[in-house]
């Protein structure tokens, strides 16, 4: 079932049930779905889009699952209680948590990015996952965004304090050369290409000089995993 072009009204109720969360002001759920790209697309100019949102959602996100762990793996040092936040905070963490509640058939997005396969976008989703948590606390304050947070993610960071979850490659790949050479791990963006809707980065990570791995993807952060991810598989 698809909610794609449904009336915007039914749009937010139907999500807010799926949410389990009743906005008081639903405005601000509706800044949550939206992309800049249909904020851009629009001849009215005042539509906020979810940008400024996602930046609240990340803070709070990331402290109520560091108080969680904190609390609960009393065991763990800072560095692995700090593997286990970033797993479960990362991009491909939250954007499989979008897709399971079909958060992309619910966004507002600009013509160009839909038509491109913006609803299934990883970067698009987990933006829009952690505006969704910004706008929860601005409505209902810590407590309602923590519920919200734990109810969704407590299986992540379950998994993640096994070593099972999501791996941060970049983090990964640190701790794999730390103890192996003393010189610099960089990032550099080889290429970028494509529309404003839908660009694509190339980046390339190296030690000192010497190229390690190469990666692409629809935003720099996931380029900089994939090529984490290869310099790690070839060793």
């Amino acid at each position: 079932m698809t909610y794609i072009n449904r009336d915007t009204d039914d749009q937010i109720m139907i999500l807010q049930k799926i949410l389990n969360y009743n906005f008081t002001n639903s405005k601000i759920l509706r800044e949550a779905l939206t992309h800049s790209s249909f904020a851009n697309e629009s001849k009215n100019k005042k539509i906020k889009y979810n940008e400024r949102l996602e930046f609240l959602g990340d803070a709070v996100l990331s402290l109520v699952v560091s108080e969680y762990i904190f609390s609960k793996y009393n065991h763990l040092p800072e560095g692995e209680l700090t593997k286990v936040r970033a797993n479960v905070v990362c991009e491909p963490s939250l954007a499989a948590k979008a897709r399971e509640i079909k958060l992309g058939e619910f966004l507002f997005l600009g013509k160009g990015e839909a038509f491109t396969g913006g609803r299934q976008r990883e970067s698009i989703l987990a933006d829009a996952f952690e505006a969704i948590i910004g706008a929860i606390y601005i409505d209902g304050g810590i407590e309602c965004a923590k519920e919200f947070i734990l109810h969704y993610l407590l299986e992540s960071i379950e998994l993640a304090s096994k070593g099972i979850l999501f791996r941060d490659y970049k983090t990964l790949l640190q701790e794999l050369l730390q103890s192996k050479t003393s010189k610099k791990i960089t990032y550099h963006v080889v290429k970028e290409y494509g529309p404003d809707h839908n660009k694509k980065f190339d980046v390339e990570v190296l030690i000192g000089d010497k190229v390690i791995g190469r990666g692409s993807g629809k935003s720099k952060k996931e380029a900089e995993q994939r090529a984490a991810e290869e310099a790690i598989k070839k060793g």
